[in-house]
């Protein structure tokens, strides 16, 4: 199963930092940019997260909750956000249900073996609660900017 742009995003509900757990429905009336990257600390994920962080007034400003997810436990995911100052809250989702949600589990290879994990992708989704906007294959350079000028056209509509 997987979203379908301009189509309802299913509900679902995980374990996030700060002891919250992120349930969509509640965030009905806010944009929400999911960011999906592959490891905690990784150099990566920290650099994407980082730029995710420094717009924040930004996405704030045009109605959008951030929120990042990986398969990460809730310590791995605490840590790594203490250590990068994240100023959003990040999923635990080590049952991948989250993420067979957005089908971003693909096949990858690594020193020429393959394995399954995430492929980093963003979704941006409207303040109904619809699919706007995918981004998948993701490179981070650039790419927040790219999801704040989404999302900040989107709330001007």
């Amino acid at each position: 199963m997987s979203v379908d742009l301009h189509q309802a995003v299913p509900d679902f509900s995980a374990p996030a930092t700060n002891n919250t757990t992120v349930t969509l429905s509640e965030l009905r009336g806010k944009q929400v940019v999911v960011f999906f990257y592959p490891k905690a600390s990784t150099p990566g994920c920290t650099t994407e997260g980082g730029d995710f962080r420094d717009r924040k007034a930004r996405f704030d400003a045009a109605n959008t909750i951030i929120i990042g997810v990986s398969r990460d436990g809730i310590r791995a995911q605490e840590n790594f956000k203490a250590k990068q100052d994240f100023n959003f809250e990040l999923i635990s989702d080590k049952d991948e249900t989250v993420c067979q949600l957005f089908d971003v589990i693909k096949l990858k290879k690594m020193y020429g073996k393959e394995h399954l994990g995430i492929e980093r992708s963003t979704f941006l989704i409207d303040s109904e609660g619809k699919l706007a906007q995918e981004w998948r294959g993701v490179k981070v350079p650039g790419h927040a900017d790219e999801v704040l000028t989404a999302a900040e056209s989107l709330h001007a509509n």
